[in-house]
């Protein structure tokens, strides 16, 4: 089910959280570093950099054994998982 949310808060390079949802929401098939790992830093600003304050479609394809929502995710027509993916967040 494919839902249009603003992005509230980008926690990690693949994760972020929304207005609208309780848990956050993991990008599908992307695998950035983990906060406090050599370059977490960089891999969160460049997701932030596409989605923070904006509003996404969230096309969720799973849940996590934490509850969150694993899904593709798009802004403005561009799939954020490909450009992720692209940057070398595999």
């Amino acid at each position: 089910m494919k839902r249009k949310e603003r992005v509230a808060r980008v926690i990690d390079g693949d994760t972020f959280t929304t207005h609208s949802r309780k848990h956050p929401v993991r990008l599908a098939n992307v695998n950035a570093l983990e906060r406090g790992e050599p370059g977490s830093v960089s891999a969160a600003r460049a997701l932030a950099f596409l989605v923070q304050d904006r509003k996404v479609t969230v096309d969720t394809v799973a849940r996590d054994k934490y509850g969150r929502s694993v899904a593709n995710v798009n802004v403005n027509g561009r799939s954020v998982n490909a450009v992720m993916r692209r940057k070398g967040y595999r």
